[in-house]
């Protein structure tokens, strides 16, 4: 069954995914920037990163905006090469931006892993899956322990 679930996820804009996706976009657009779900969008890719439906996992999407950084012009006199206004890009990818500001809601959470789950013009969607390092359902899974530490908070 994942292998068909990763199959449509290749090409979300074809298929029965597009008006799945498209409706859900509209959705998403006016809830708040970090949103708890109670289940993750990508079964699949969720569970390959270490997902388990128990106690102690927490999914979160978060919206992150589109497009490269925005830096004010400088007012006094420069050649336009050195006025240093164009070509500036993040340091880190917007994924790594959205498991940050899941980080930072959930402060007693660790970061996992996270996914695209969808995008239009102006934003992005990435869902982070967040673990509870201090739960006991978490800290009797070896399993999950050897993962634990490759992320940070």
């Amino acid at each position: 069954m994942y292998k068909y679930m990763a199959k449509a996820w290749r090409k979300p804009g074809e298929g029965f995914l597009a008006e799945l996706l498209k409706r859900r976009l509209i959705e998403w657009r006016r809830q708040p920037t970090v949103v708890r779900v109670e289940k993750p969008t990508r079964i699949d890719r969720a569970r390959s990163l270490g997902y388990k439906a128990k106690v102690g996992f927490v999914v979160v999407r978060v919206k992150v905006r589109k497009g490269g950084l925005r830096k004010p012009r400088p007012r006094s006199g420069r050649r336009p090469k050195r006025m240093g206004v164009y070509g500036y890009s993040p340091w880190r990818s917007l994924r790594e931006i959205a498991e940050e500001r899941a980080a930072r809601k959930y402060p007693n959470l660790k970061v996992l892993g996270s996914y695209w789950v969808g995008e239009d013009g102006r934003h992005k969607w990435f869902e982070v899956i967040l673990v509870d390092p201090s739960h006991p359902s978490i800290k009797n899974d070896e399993e999950l322990q050897a993962k634990l530490p490759l992320k940070g908070s």
